[in-house]
């Protein structure tokens, strides 16, 4: 099953860009991209997560899984956010391990999200 990676290429991590100036959020996803994408994982480049004041951010998803948003992100996190893309992959419900989870996402996660199907049956 291929997990999701999203990616905002439009924050700007507190910054003041100038016109055509290219936003932290686009090289963090440029650096993803270049860095080499895990297998099972797809990059999509999203326009906004609304967590416009934690920097950049990437979420990842799959059907019947968890969902995580971590924040606080630069390009030089590359390395360590394919690291957890993977880690995420390999994991059968999204949820990995705490100490198998790169440092960022263990500091820098801003949100835990339940699959919809537990979502759906709690609201039974």
């Amino acid at each position: 099953m291929t997990v999701t990676l999203h990616v905002c290429i439009t924050c700007r991590a507190g910054q003041t860009l100038n016109e055509g100036e290219t936003t932290p959020g686009a090289r963090l996803h440029a650096a993803i991209l270049d860095f080499g994408v895990p297998e099972g994982v797809s990059v999509v480049a999203v326009e906004c997560l609304s967590a416009c004041s934690q920097g950049c951010s990437v979420a990842l998803s799959a059907p019947g899984r968890w969902s995580y948003i971590y924040g606080r992100l630069s390009d030089s996190n590359a390395p360590d956010v394919a690291a957890g893309a993977a880690a995420y992959a390999a994991a059968p419900n999204g949820i990995v391990p705490w100490r198998s989870r790169p440092e960022i996402f263990r500091k820098q996660s801003l949100a835990r999200i339940p699959p919809i199907s537990v979502v759906s049956e709690a609201a039974e």
